[in-house]
């Protein structure tokens, strides 16, 4: 069992406060935990943990940090050991809302990420008491209704640097990675559960630092992410890029930017790995010149923007 349980609750940034909210409530679906200040804290319908998302209002978009869960106490003392061993540790805090106390740090790349224990499990309201008692939340059906934060793909100027320090003080394992004709990294997609990926590094177009790629929410079947495209075309969200199926990890998805300008995709499917000594897939870069799965060729975009933007590098969605 790895010493990283999960991905925990990510921090996303949005000037757009109310029209993000908007989108995450009534198109993705998703339900208000809590409020605090200028953040708003919400849930898919089968999240076990309070939220999964809190959404904080700001001058630009992108991600403050990425939660991590630990598989134990002890497990969380050792990997806080190994990452201050590293030179990138910040040190600890007490926690944020629902979880005990944090140890923060960032990876080579500059993004910043708290690693936790403790935290509570979520107890639904009268009104969103489940009929299933193995089910945290009552199903609603509202807009997209994600179940879930499936994965986190976040931008590096070097994908090996951070990768390598996952694999090493985090303890992830490397499912598959994209190899370019002069030897170097431009893409790693890490799992510390069965899951075929749940952080993800791809190079940074701009060379840039700490950016943000995507946060991906996950439904239970490819329908799902169809009538998802549906409610963006209704809702006036930008679709990206359109549903259809990935190559690596096998994924479908639909992609979007939501009204604050960041990535978002709802996403099913894929593989899980069960293999102990799964192999680790290593793709050409005439291999990904082909497309995704079904031939489908990847939308230039999806290979230079983030958040938050480089305006003068032309960043746009």
């Amino acid at each position: 069992m790895s010493e990283i349980a999960h991905l925990g609750p990510v921090e996303l940034l949005t000037p757009s406060a109310e029209l993000s909210l908007a989108f995450f409530v009534d198109v993705l679906g998703m339900e208000i935990e809590g409020r605090d200040g200028g953040s708003v804290y919400l849930r898919g319908w089968g999240d076990y943990q309070r939220y999964s998302l809190v959404l904080s209002e700001s001058a630009q978009p992108g991600m403050a940090w990425l939660g991590l869960r630990a598989s134990s106490q002890a497990a969380l003392e050792r990997r806080v050991a190994t990452v201050a061993a590293s030179g990138l540790g910040e040190g600890w805090s007490e926690g944020a809302r629902g979880r005990g106390p944090s140890y923060g740090f960032r990876d080579p790349d500059g993004h910043r990420f708290e690693l936790y224990y403790e935290c509570d499990r979520y107890e639904a309201p009268k009104h969103l008491r489940p009929a299933l008692k193995n089910q945290p939340q009552r199903y609603l059906g509202r807009g997209a209704a994600v179940k879930r934060l499936d994965h986190v793909n976040v931008l590096a100027a070097d994908v090996r640097a951070s990768r390598e320090f996952a694999q090493q003080a985090l303890g992830y394992r490397l499912h598959e990675r994209i190899e370019l004709d002069d030897g170097s990294e431009a893409g790693a997609w890490l799992s510390a559960s069965i899951a075929a990926h749940e952080l993800i590094y791809t190079r940074d177009a701009y060379g840039a630092r700490g950016r943000l790629h995507h946060l991906a929410f996950w439904v239970d079947t490819r329908e799902e992410c169809l009538r998802a495209a549906d409610l963006f075309l209704e809702h006036d969200i930008q679709i990206e890029a359109a549903p259809s199926k990935h190559a690596i990890a096998q994924g479908f998805f639909l992609y979007g930017i939501e009204p604050g300008g960041n990535r978002i995709e709802v996403t099913t499917g894929g593989y899980l790995v069960y293999d102990p000594e799964h192999p680790t897939v290593v793709w050409t870069q005439e291999e990904r010149a082909r497309g995704q799965a079904w031939g489908v060729h990847t939308v230039e975009s999806f290979h230079t923007y983030g958040t938050p933007p480089i305006e003068a590098a032309g960043d746009r969605p």
